[in-house]
């Protein structure tokens, strides 16, 4: 086995590219990566045969934990069927069946056109060049800017991009994208001159994850939505990583009775199994696109409804209805808010610990508060320290993120908090 650990090792370093990596670190000849190989439940095993709890639900995605039964089941009886039919002049029955299920969700409301892509990144583009499309379809070609909020993340492809309010990453390409005015606040967003150009207002609700998981006022995204319907302005929702039962709801949006113009899905989907995005749109928006071909919506992808990440999807939405998934959230939710409450009581470089729902952010500072040098990447180093303890996860800075598989169980949860105690870096 340790023959072709090295064997994985070499071709990973010789011909792979990794996301968000300093590679030169990553190829040096003293870097042993990690190379996971199995999963089941919310653990993980790598090339050696060591164990560890999944603590950011492999980069927010994992629903149900790994091999879950019923999903593996699902996806083998459709690859018996079909693994992929285009959705460009077709249709298949797995996708009409989703849209219905992902409408239901929002009852007696327009809310209940989708359009199926691939990843996060394309379900925020598809929501803007829509957008657009919409106000030059409809009389408004004025209106052509977004509005973001600062420290905002929404995706790494172009347009997803200009929206991104985290320099580091996209302060090269923001010129390149769609023209952003970014806010701290719905009072900024009043003050803002020249409102008639605005097309949209994209927002995280309830929580910016990339942004070291920070959470918004409470009631401020009913407020938000009471003055974007005021302005004539749509009002677009990332869930990308608050959905799908993350915050204790569904959809974080349903906590404050709040339904967006514009409803963008991906990671969790699909229960972490395969690529699949949603943009959820009104029918009013849909309609302004009916017509002849200068009307049509002019985007795809070539794995668009793929009926493998469809039937997946179907079968996460059953697994919570069958194993009453968000009660059980709201069982693990104190209980891991309790343990947050002595984590923090009882580590002297855990300066503030921010939960919404499953989703967990444990900033370290100095022992008087303040900021590490990022020179020192301590995030990285507790978080590289914490795998000797059973757990995996990674920082945002020195924001430790713990965003775990909702199938996780209590005592796991201990484990992954005990995990920071005992990491020494």
């Amino acid at each position: 086995m340790k023959k072709q650990l090295t064997q994985w090792i070499e071709k990973d370093k010789q011909f792979c590219w990794h996301p968000f990596t300093r590679q030169g670190e990553w190829t040096a000849e003293e870097h042993e990566p990690l190379m996971l190989v199995r999963g089941e439940g919310v653990w993980l095993e790598d090339g050696e045969g060591n164990s560890y709890i999944d603590g950011n639900a492999s980069i927010w995605t994992n629903i149900h934990g790994h091999a879950h039964p019923v999903l593996n089941a699902v996806l083998e009886e459709q690859l018996d069927r079909v693994a992929h039919t285009s959705f460009l002049g077709y249709g298949h029955p797995l996708a009409g069946e989703l849209a219905e299920k992902l409408a239901s969700f929002f009852p007696g409301t327009s809310l209940q056109r989708t359009f199926f892509s691939d990843n996060g990144s394309t379900a925020i583009e598809c929501a803007l060049k829509m957008a657009i499309q919409y106000r030059l379809q409809s009389g408004e070609p004025e209106r052509t800017e977004f509005v973001a909020f600062v420290d905002c993340y929404h995706g790494d492809t172009m347009g997803a991009a200009s929206l991104g309010g985290v320099d580091a990453f996209f302060s090269r390409f923001r010129k390149f994208g769609f023209p952003v005015r970014f806010v701290s606040s719905v009072d900024e967003l009043r003050k803002l001159d020249r409102l008639d150009r605005v097309a949209g207002v994209v927002i995280e609700p309830l929580v910016q994850g990339v942004n070291q998981v920070h959470l918004w006022p409470q009631g401020m995204l009913a407020e938000l939505r009471e003055f974007t319907e005021a302005q004539g302005i749509h009002l677009i929702l990332d869930e990308v990583m608050t959905g799908f039962g993350r915050t204790g709801s569904m959809f974080a949006c349903q906590q404050e009775e709040v339904v967006p113009d514009f409803l963008c899905l991906a990671k969790g989907l699909t229960g972490g199994y395969l690529p699949l995005a949603a943009t959820l749109t009104r029918e009013e928006i849909y309609e302004a696109f009916l017509g002849g071909a200068e009307n049509a919506f002019y985007y795809g992808h070539s794995y668009t409804a793929n009926p493998l990440g469809c039937a997946a999807a179907l079968a996460s939405f059953q697994i919570f209805e069958d194993e009453s998934t968000l009660e059980r959230v709201a069982e693990l939710i104190p209980h891991l808010s309790e343990g947050l409450e002595k984590l923090a009581g009882g580590h002297v470089h855990v300066w503030q610990v921010r939960q919404c729902g499953m989703v967990v952010g444990i900033e370290l500072r100095g022992a008087s508060g303040e900021r590490f040098e990022r020179s020192e990447r301590i995030g990285e180093k507790v978080c590289l320290a914490a795998r000797k303890w059973g757990l995996l996860t990674r920082p945002v800075l020195d924001t430790i993120v713990l965003l775990p598989p909702l199938s996780i169980s209590f005592e796991e949860i201990d484990q992954c908090l005990d995990a920071y105690c005992s990491s020494n870096y």
